[in-house]
């Protein structure tokens, strides 16, 4: 058997737009079940996020006495949020928007190194619409038997194996969305008030509205999320160049395609036998023959799915592949084949930019202040003139003690000659006061600070709060304020 095919005399079809519309009018989807690498990848990857999903709100993390011991948790109530060992506060909001950055600049560098892998293999749409397939499969049979009893008439059998599949999403759903609750409580307080219906009605109505979502959308609307509703397919293609790995198909070697000849003898012609393998196995319907389509998430299943058609037929392998442009078109035109090539301009770009943000993230946390403050000069009055003419003038200062310690501060007041600070509700008057914050908690005073009518000299000043902890070496917390007075 010759399988040498020379290039140069293989006529490719022709493509018409007609032949790749953008709406396509068929039904859904009925995938055929495939075994290979890439079915392999994608049931642990599957295993991986599912496990992380619903088991890691379950993770413990000792923080001491009083504290959530909940490892990852998004405390709404109590309005913080905790991350292991790292505890962010709602003023440190600007870490979510750089989690985001992190998380956009890699879905770049992911599409840029190996194109649409993660809409293949980690996008949670489609870890669970090949979860609710596969569901279909083990309980309907394989893509045949699916759509045989498709199209059969309603009967017991069919209902029953409809109300199985069926039922077994619902439940699904219904833990799916209520893991989403797990990590914005006590994972394990939660789970005993959901169902002793002791919970709140928002962990029921959130519980719902993700659950619902799942059950749609990876049930019934499965690859049309992906293909029309998903934005990330419609502009991926910008992050991707020739170095790029994407779901190809060597045209030049498949076609002119055709049924496998009795004699196996493949020459003059393609491998492609036109067994339709690669469409019947593909989640979204996408015929790869055709190029890379915007409906083609890049899973390989079809991959697998022609690897195994080769080598029954005694071909080789790779018909299609999971390559790079530059290297289909070396091999096309008989070339040595160039390495996969990580580092080029736009993967420098993305990497770069990750970099950044990752450096300025971590240098953010492993400096972080451990104290906080914030000062409110109260406007009515603006001023209260006292008896000996001096002036006062009154402040609401708040410590945010961000650490599981009592503290104890001292705070004076520079700028003016003779200012004196006095504690309202509390004992202490001078030049300095001891205030005390419990641990991880927001300390308020309400101040009062007094100069003497001949320190202003016009109708403001400016003074500046001076905080250290006591007995502690430290950098002093600065934070400068309005004094005002009647003026001369």
């Amino acid at each position: 058997m010759n399988a040498h095919i020379d290039p140069s005399n293989v006529p490719v079809r022709p493509r018409t737009q007609g032949e790749v519309p953008f709406y396509r009018e068929k039904g859904q989807a009925v995938p055929r079940a495939v075994k290979g690498v890439f079915r392999s990848l994608k049931w642990w990857a599957g295993i991986v996020l599912l496990a992380w999903w619903y088991l890691g709100p379950f993770l413990r993390w000792d923080r001491g006495p009083d504290a959530p011991g909940q490892a990852i948790l998004l405390d709404m109530a109590g309005r913080r949020a905790y991350f292991f060992d790292i505890e962010i506060w709602p003023q440190e909001v600007y870490y979510v928007t750089g989690l985001l950055l992190i998380a956009a600049v890699s879905l770049f560098l992911m599409s840029a190194l190996a194109g649409r892998v993660w809409c293949g293999f980690l996008c949670w749409q489609t870890v669970y619409t090949d979860l609710f397939q596969n569901i279909e499969k083990w309980v309907m049979g394989d893509r045949t038997a699916r759509i045989s009893l498709a199209r059969a008439p309603m009967s017991a059998e069919k209902a029953a194996k409809t109300a199985i599949v069926v039922g077994s999403w619902f439940v699904i759903s219904l833990f799916t969305g209520l893991a989403a609750t797990l990590w914005f409580g006590d994972a394990f307080q939660q789970i005993r008030d959901f169902f002793t219906l002791d919970a709140d009605p928002a962990v029921y109505l959130f519980t719902a509205i993700i659950g619902g979502f799942c059950f749609l959308l990876a049930g019934f609307a499965r690859e049309r999320v992906c293909v029309y509703m998903c934005p990330y397919s419609r502009f991926q293609s910008a992050m991707l160049d020739e170095h790029s790995l994407v779901v190809s198909y060597e045209t030049w070697r498949g076609e002119p395609r055709a049924p496998a000849p009795a004699d196996l003898n493949f020459t003059g012609r393609g491998h492609c036998v036109d067994c339709k393998m690669c469409v019947q196995t593909c989640p979204t319907g996408v015929d790869i023959r055709w190029g890379n389509q915007l409906a083609c998430i890049g899973c390989g299943m079809c991959i697998d799915a022609c690897d195994q058609v080769m080598e029954k037929f005694g071909l080789p392998k790779g018909l299609i592949s999971y390559d790079s442009s530059a290297r289909l078109h070396a091999r096309e035109h008989k070339t040595e084949a160039p390495g996969f090539k990580v580092i080029r301009p736009r993967t420098l770009i993305y990497g770069g930019l990750l970099a950044i943000v990752a450096a300025v993230m971590l240098t953010s946390l492993l400096t972080r202040e451990t104290t906080t403050v914030n000062i409110l000069h109260e406007r009515t009055p603006l001023f209260i003139q006292m008896s000996d003419g001096s002036v006062r003038n009154a402040y609401v200062y708040k410590v945010l003690n961000m650490i599981r310690e009592d503290r104890v501060y001292t705070l004076r007041a520079e700028g003016l000659p003779g200012l004196t600070l006095e504690r309202v509700g509390g004992t202490g008057k001078g030049q300095e006061l001891e205030l005390a914050v419990d641990k991880d908690t927001v300390g308020t005073f309400r101040l009062f600070a007094t100069v003497p009518e001949s320190a202003l000299t016009g109708k403001s000043a400016t003074i500046t709060f001076v905080l250290t902890e006591k007995d502690k070496a430290g950098k002093p917390i600065r934070n400068e304020s309005l004094f005002a007075g009647p003026g001369r």
